[in-house]
């Protein structure tokens, strides 16, 4: 750890809910940078199992950024990762067009290369599932601790060689969304289609996520102006908003959707405005 930063570490009495942290093998740099940037403690070289007095790590390794719980026991870390794991064999075994986002957004009418807004991009499953299937997408994700695990996320996955065309048709905005919609829709440069997957409220057992993501949803809590959001994106959208929910959650406050599709734990609601191009 440099002696710059070590004055900056919390005393052992001290409980904080975010530091950033890093193992023998992750960027001294990236780590001080991201201190600096989102005005958290560096702790330097750690072992998460043993901090005491975090809650959570912004944790570098030689994977990459994560996200971490502290202390012993603690489950493994939340990263944006495109390369492997379920996105790598998504990649390599997913269901093309037919899958319930690519029909969310609608690649099954027509040919045409879309540009797609994700405007709550999370952690970018959904954009890069749409980018590999040829969709041209733009990503905002707000909150900057999830902002920095997907940059991170898309840096990495840009150097393989089986992602990096798809990556290549995926570029991070800074900022709020709601403000690039408005001025988007001010300025008729409309997206071709809005993709939201706003966070909600989690209210039964039966919907609680697993044990790595409570620590995600706590960094990143509720989106409480999705009909705000909502708003914005039909305005903005040229030919469709898209919406992701749980199942059985009602529809954003506002007019209707045109027509939903449902799977298993979530469905899409889907709100035209106007035909999509055949090519």
């Amino acid at each position: 750890m440099s002696r710059a930063k070590a004055s900056n570490a919390p005393s052992e009495n001290d409980i904080i809910p975010l530091a950033v942290a890093r193992s023998p093998l992750g960027d001294e740099y990236q780590a001080q940078a991201l201190s600096l940037e989102l005005s958290l403690p560096y702790l330097g070289v750690v072992r998460p199992k043993d901090v005491r007095h975090a809650n959570a790590l912004l944790f570098l390794d030689e994977n990459g950024l994560g996200l971490q719980v502290a202390g012993k026991g603690a489950p493994g870390p939340v990263r944006a990762e495109f390369v492997t794991g379920k996105m790598g064999y998504r990649r390599e075994h997913g269901g093309g067009a037919g899958q319930l986002v690519a029909r969310a957004v609608g690649l099954q009418k027509t040919k045409a290369g879309l540009h797609v807004v994700d405007a709550t991009a999370g952690l970018g499953q959904d954009a890069f599932v749409l980018a590999s299937l040829g969709c041209r997408v733009s990503l905002f994700e707000r909150n900057p601790v999830v902002h920095a695990l997907l940059a991170d996320g898309l840096a990495r996955a840009a150097l393989n060689v089986d992602c990096a065309p798809f990556i290549a048709r995926m570029t991070l905005q800074a900022g709020s969304s709601i403000d690039w919609l408005t001025n988007a829709a001010e300025e008729s440069e409309a997206a071709d289609v809005v993709y939201l997957d706003p966070m909600f409220p989690h209210r039964d057992k039966s919907a609680l996520v697993k044990k790595e993501m409570q620590v995600f949803r706590t960094i990143v809590g509720d989106d409480d102006d999705s009909e705000a959001l909502l708003t914005a994106a039909l305005a903005a959208a040229k030919y469709r908003v898209a919406v992701k929910r749980p199942r059985k959650a009602p529809a954003i406050n506002g007019p209707e959707p045109g027509t939903r599709i449902e799977g298993k734990s979530s469905r899409y609601d889907i709100y035209p405005i106007r035909a999509l191009p055949l090519r």
